[in-house]
């Protein structure tokens, strides 16, 4: 049996822990922060090292690709679904930079969407209120979401801070991706990049439209 290290028995306790209270995994900037471990590059060694070593199942083209392969771990309806797969539509784009306008005629609230793409039902779970957008703009780059990427976005009126949401911008409707905290009167919109400021609004000048549940990146 594989001999653990106290940082990754930690990592493996914090995912555990993550997925009975939330039902989904954590991202790599979650057991960072959660692990207090000091960068996201130390995350990923772990990981590997955990994978290689039988203990994790990994996805590492998305951001919540993580499984505990122990049995009776609370994790096992992810690894027993890790080859089924469900679709969701593509609805579009959104900006990690600058707001900009919504769609035209709020495409976004039609599900059945234009374009369909085939995602790990492990990742996804069974798909309701489950759609996707195209990321422009490196706002979210801290966070490991670049311009191309797909984030999916599961439809929310409500998320914690510090998640990352897709929000309309009332007073010109137009809509950003980013890190959302509610503070009082105001919403603090939160980039993942060093070199952006914050944006802030008044609270009811801010809808949330979704949540980000994942990210998906094709690699090649």
């Amino acid at each position: 049996m594989v001999k653990l290290s106290e940082r990754q028995q930690m990592i493996m306790s914090f995912i555990e822990n993550f997925i009975e209270e939330h039902d989904y995994p954590p991202t790599i900037r979650d057991i960072q922060n959660g692990c207090n471990i000091s960068s996201t590059s130390v995350v990923a060694y772990n990981l590997d090292k955990l994978k290689d070593g039988g203990q994790l199942n990994r996805h590492s083209e998305v951001s919540r690709g993580l499984s505990l392969a122990s049995a009776g771990s609370n994790s096992n309806k992810f690894k027993s679904t890790e080859i089924d797969s469900v679709t969701v539509p593509l609805l579009g784009t959104i900006a990690a930079g600058s707001p900009f306008p919504m769609p035209e005629n709020d495409t976004w609230s039609d599900l059945s969407g234009s374009e369909l793409i085939d995602l790990p039902q492990a990742i996804v779970g069974p798909g309701d209120n489950v759609y996707a957008l195209k990321v422009r703009g490196e706002s979210m780059i801290d966070d490991l979401i670049t311009d191309g990427d797909l984030v999916i976005m599961e439809k929310a009126s409500t998320v914690r801070n510090g998640q990352m949401a897709a929000v309309r911008i009332k007073s010109d409707n137009s809509t950003t991706l980013k890190n959302f905290y509610s503070e009082g009167p105001r919403i603090r919109l939160e980039s993942a990049n060093s070199q952006m400021s914050a944006q802030i609004f008044p609270s009811d000048d801010v809808e949330v439209l979704s949540k980000v549940i994942a990210v998906w990146r094709y690699l090649g």
